[in-house]
């Protein structure tokens, strides 16, 4: 005699089951991100320490352009390493992944390796490179300078556009997520609203 396993008396077996799955699952997601942050974290703080190091030698031996370009490159990276921290937050307070912040990441990646190729270009442009291959080089820059242009105006417009298509509930809910405090009941109102007109 075989049990059907659409039966009554199997579904609360069944039920159980994936209970303790899904709670599994879930504390080893939750256990990834910590440990996850807590990496981004510790390498958000020693690529801050580097670029006070770089500044402060920078400052010792006379600070140049070539010195407030690579601490800006240092602080970008610091600030692509918290945008990252930000989204596993987020990720871990509300189970949502989050487009915006890997826009963001994008953007500040892409503003970084302009900051790289504009030094790079102003080394090319020496007497001592320009007459072997600095002038082929220099124009290969000038070119990818184009391209990080065009991708910036893009990410900047992608990320106008994603805050603007968000309904005032999903604004309640990224801001509730990001811990900016609890909502006021107006805007808790708007919200219901646009829930029953949908």
């Amino acid at each position: 005699m075989t049990t059907n396993p659409r039966s009554p008396t199997t579904r609360p077996t069944e039920n159980r089951f994936q209970l303790f799955c899904n709670e599994s699952l879930s504390l080893v997601e939750m256990v990834i991100y910590a440990a996850l942050g807590l990496i981004l974290a510790l390498a958000a703080i020693f690529a801050l320490f580097t670029a006070c190091q770089a500044l402060w030698q920078g400052l010792a031996a006379g600070a140049s352009s070539k010195t407030v370009v690579e601490v800006i490159d240092r602080l970008l990276v610091v600030l692509l390493l918290v945008e990252i921290l930000h989204t596993v937050r987020i990720s871990i307070r509300s189970h949502t992944l989050v487009t915006e912040p890997f826009l963001v990441v994008g953007l500040i990646a892409t503003i970084r390796r302009m900051l790289v190729i504009t030094l790079d270009a102003a080394n090319l442009t020496s007497a001592a490179k320009w007459p072997n291959d600095g002038q082929a080089k220099l124009r290969a820059s000038m070119l990818e300078l184009g391209l990080l242009g065009a991708i910036v105006i893009v990410l900047v417009i992608s990320i106008h556009i994603l805050r603007k298509s968000q309904s005032p509930y999903e604004e309640q809910e990224t801001k509730r997520s990001e811990g900016s405090g609890s909502s006021s009941p107006a805007s808790a109102t708007l919200a219901g609203d646009s829930n029953l007109g949908r």
